[in-house]
């Protein structure tokens, strides 16, 4: 690679925001790069004319940015760290190019060897060269590594002799390798955990400072601000402790905390026992490294994927009902062996049930598969974990069924996915829909206000009917990418009603616990967060006075609804229930083969209330020969989350954003293209934030939105807006994405496409898709030109048809009142509307104009099933919904050509007549 393609892949450094979490790694693996480059150009420079001579300048002015940067930033790296840096810097300045391009160079191969942008290379190790990288270590040894981070305030003399002696205890048969770092204070520690993401361990010594020894970057800086209390430094050692524990566990909770002590460790034992694996006397440095390596193994290790390994490897003579198992029907057959080769006999030889033995089974875990839940649990901080192997619509089924009885009220967001609907119609229960906030410029939803929420459980308390609602169900996040602040709906809503079950359907958002600000928005974290406020004294003293001004002291009647609504509930903490459930599809957004999805459950009642009824759903709707393979890699997902997910979140938000800037600031891209920001996708009366994207902005700036923020956008997901090609949604993701090359993506508009990164996206793919965009924005300049005026005025036309909105987005309008419990609440029977249509006789079609016209002339129209067109994807119509004027006028205007429930020769399904009470719940 030449200077000139050097020069524009990287982007030169910014020392002052070199510590931004979500782009270190970038700037990192560029800046070593860099210096690769620099380091073989500056030989052939030396005696150069003059005009060679002013590069040179500019070249080793480069040089030294990017080593102030490195030195900087590896001062939270053990490998190649600070040292490696200073003694570089010292080769450069004498002219020893070839001893700097060999100390470069063992970094960048420990960069492969840390899986660092493979894929991106810029500078190719030397074939001949010693096969080492920074630390010393054999790049061929493929024991998985892990950085070790120590803190304590100590000379350059005892932190060299603690790391020698922690490197002593090192064993050929250890099953990892680890180096360790020293950084001196709360501060660097906290900014080591958030850059570095290999640290897999931190060991706190009792001498540790507070403040950062170096100046953090601007953005760092105030985020720290946020997270340190200015009160920490004149606390007591064994506070300051405690408080670091505390902070370095709401970081990156899957840490492993060890604390080191001359003295008293007795009397820390009690207060440090939750937040420190283990505590230790100085001397003891052989238990210290064992402890090291047990924790790490113990998030390494697969239960149920080990299992199947094993049983893989077994001799066996197969005589149960699996002709494919052990691979007995393809590997002897003469027209299907292409089976065999394209998947492999490790999966052949992997299939088996639970019946006929060696492994655990789905539906009785006691054993492999049970372990594997412990572990996932653990890893999503939930009460329990279950596996599913049917996807999240199997999931949500479950849940649904395990909690609601035949008339049970579940307030839902009618924009929520079918399987919620086809599940509440099983169940039995009485659904109140609630609207999602519109964007009918881009004909989708956002997500439900929480005064919405708010709202009707109040009606449902006026009615005085609040003792039948029984849940809230909700999408979280959005399949554009919406996300709610989760404690705060909680908590509002069970000041209401205190035993309230939430169903927080996470399909989109399984990859959100392992970074520390997106985690905060999870139902898991957000229950537990809630816990631990019902436990605070302080808390329920606020909640008890607060409560005192929405009551009437003498009567004890609620105050006006208005105020209740006007006010940020605080939960009784004596009588409220943390009843959380949440549904993940494993396989969207982690590592998991197809339809790998997971229960979290953290519901204090679950032993007592829904154990028993939990599992029975779960035998319901889970087949008894489960794909075992699906359960493997729910396994080895897990591990990968728990060992590298932060790395790997804070990467995808990273190149989501980088593709934005680039749409953003160049020229052609700009004409035909915007991404849609947080300003246009979450109205300002849902936000206290005013920036468009806040990661873009550093991580303090993402900090500060996720805290107060009604709702937030996931920076993963890039809705760009495609109006100005003349190009609908539809036909943009097949005909230029697709089709042209190769580009898949998910979801569509009448005038967006929805980009997403996921922790499998690397820098090749994000380039690949702005150089794709840019050649589509060349062809759409070319076809301009070549158009002739009708062409041209035709083309414009369509252009403002897509950039202007459609009819409005239509709310929900009402469950016919055949269907309804009451005048004075919205809920309806789902399951009576929907087997009506089993009586063939009592429903019939009406075509979109005939429809249009009785329902214009004042007929009251019932719809008989789902009508959901794709895009948007949301029911436009349930059983026994009332057809309205809005619904046919959107129906209309869209441009689509997939609807569900639609039959384009018979027209819309409805119902007839009344229903036969018979069919009746």
């Amino acid at each position: 690679m030449n200077g000139p393609e050097v020069k524009a892949v990287l982007s030169k450094v910014d020392t002052e925001q070199y510590a931004t979490p979500s782009n270190v790694w970038r700037l990192r693996t560029d800046a070593w790069e860099y210096l690769g480059y620099a380091a073989k150009q500056l030989p052939g420079m030396a005696d150069a004319a003059n005009g060679a001579r002013t590069v040179e300048k500019g070249l080793k002015e480069e040089v030294g940015r990017q080593l102030r940067f490195l030195e900087a930033v590896e001062t939270y790296w053990a490998v190649p760290g600070k040292a490696h840096v200073l003694e570089l810097r010292t080769r450069l300045r004498e002219g020893d190019y070839a001893a700097a391009l060999t100390m470069i160079e063992t970094v960048t191969r420990g960069f492969a060897r840390f899986r660092h942008e493979l894929d991106d290379k810029l500078v190719e190790p030397d074939p001949h060269a010693e096969a080492l990288d920074a630390a010393g270590l054999a790049i061929a040894d493929r024991r998985p590594r892990f950085e070790v981070l120590v803190v304590d305030d100590v000379s350059a003399t005892v932190r060299e002799e603690f790391i020698a002696e922690m490197t002593g205890q090192r064993r050929e048969t250890d099953a990892f390798i680890y180096q360790v770092n020293v950084v001196p204070s709360l501060e660097d520690a906290l900014i080591a955990v958030l850059l570095n993401p290999t640290i897999q361990a931190c060991i706190v010594r009792p001498g540790f400072t507070v403040p950062a020894r170096q100046r953090p970057s601007d953005d760092l800086r105030r985020y720290l601000d946020g997270v340190v209390d200015p009160g920490v430094a004149s606390q007591t050692p064994r506070q300051r402790i405690l408080t670091m524990a505390d902070k370095l566990k709401k970081l990156r909770p899957e840490l492993d905390l060890y604390l080191v002590a001359d003295v008293s460790i007795e009397d820390l034992a009690g207060a440090a026992n939750r937040r420190f694996a283990r505590l230790f006397r100085r001397e003891e440095s052989m238990e210290l490294h064992l402890s090291l390596l047990a924790g790490v193994a113990a998030r390494y290790q697969t239960p149920f994927f080990d299992a199947v390994q094993q049983h893989s490897r077994k001799p066996a003579a197969v005589f149960h009902a699996l002709p494919i198992s052990r691979g007995g029907s393809v590997v002897n057959s003469r027209w299907i062996k292409d089976m065999g080769e394209f998947y492999g006999m490790n999966l052949l030889h992997a299939e088996t049930s639970a019946t006929s033995g060696g492994l655990d089974s789905l539906l009785d875990p006691r054993s492999t598969i049970r372990d594997a839940q412990v572990l996932a649990a653990r890893a999503f901080g939930a009460r329990r974990s279950y596996f599913v192997t049917n996807g999240t619509s199997t999931a949500n089924k479950i849940v649904h069924q395990s909690i609601l009885a035949p008339g049970d009220v579940v307030i839902a967001d009618r924009n929520c996915h079918k399987s919620h609907h086809y599940a509440l119609m099983l169940a039995g229960a009485q659904v109140a829909y609630v609207d999602a906030y519109p964007l009918n410029e881009y004909s989708f939803y956002g997500a439900v206000p929480l005064k919405a929420l708010k709202g009707m459980l109040l009606d449902y308390r006026r009615a005085g009917r609040l003792d039948e609602v029984k849940m809230i169900t909700l999408t979280n996040c959005t399949f554009d990418g919406i996300v709610y602040d989760v404690e705060r709906v909680m908590a509002e809503c069970l000041a209401i009603k205190p035993d309230l079950v939430f169903l927080w359907d996470e399909a989109w958002f399984a990859f959100a616990g392992f970074h520390p600000i997106y985690r905060r928005r999870t139902a898991m974290a957000a229950a537990a967060a809630l816990e631990e406020s019902f436990r605070d004294p302080e808390y329920a003293a606020r909640a008890e006075a607060q409560r005192a001004s929405l009551f009437d002291p003498v009567t004890g009647e609620p105050a006006d609804d208005e105020v209740w609504l006007a006010t940020r509930l605080l939960p009784d903490p004596r009588i409220a229930r943390l009843r959380v459930y949440a549904t993940q599809s494993t396989h969207k957004t982690l590592t998991a083969l197809r339809q790998g999805s997971m229960i979290h459950v953290y519901d204090q009642d679950f032993s007592h209330l829904n154990e028993v009824t939990f599992k029975a759903a779960y035998m319901t709707h889970t087949s008894t020969s489960p794909n075992y393979q699906i359960l493997a890699s729910l396994d080895i997902g897990r591990r990968q989350a728990v060992l590298e997910g932060y790395e790997l979140v804070q990467r995808q938000a990273y190149l989501a954003q980088s593709v934005a800037q680039a749409v953003a600031r160049h020229p052609l891209l700009k004409k035909y293209f915007r991404v849609l920001s947080t300003c246009d996708l979450i109205p300002a009366e849902y936000r206290q934030t005013d920036r468009p994207m806040p990661l873009r902005d550093g991580i303090a700036a993402m900090d500060e939105a996720w805290r107060t923020d009604e709702f937030v956008m996931d920076p993963s997901r890039l809705t760009l807006h495609i109006g100005n090609t003349g190009v609908d949604g539809d036909t943009f993701k097949h005909q230029y994405l697709m089709d042209l090359h190769g580009i898949q993506v998910n979801k569509t508009s009448r005038n967006t496409v929805l980009f997403m990164t996921n922790i499998g996206t690397s820098r090749s793919a994000v380039a690949y898709l702005i150089d794709v965009l840019v050649k589509l924005a060349e062809h759409f300049d070319a076809e301009r030109e070549d158009m002739s005026p009708a062409a041209l005025g035709a083309r414009k036309a369509r252009v403002a048809e897509l950039v202007s909105s459609p009819p409005p987005l239509p709310d929900f309008s009402r469950f016919a009142q055949r269907f309804r419990s009451g005048e004075d609440t919205v809920d309806g029977d789902l399951r009576t509307a929907y087997f009506t249509t089993y009586k063939t006789e009592k429903c019939g079609y009406l075509m979109p104009r005939e429809l249009a016209d009785r329902v214009r002339a004042g007929e009251e129209i019932v719809s008989a099933g789902f009508v959901t067109p794709y895009p948007p994807g949301f029911p436009i119509l349930v059983p026994g919904q009332v057809v309205t004027e809005e619904i046919l006028s959107f129906m209309e205007a869209l441009d689509t050509r997939e609807i569900h429930g639609f039959d384009a020769a018979l027209g819309y399904r409805i119902i007839n007549e009344e229903p036969d009470p018979a069919l009746g719940v």
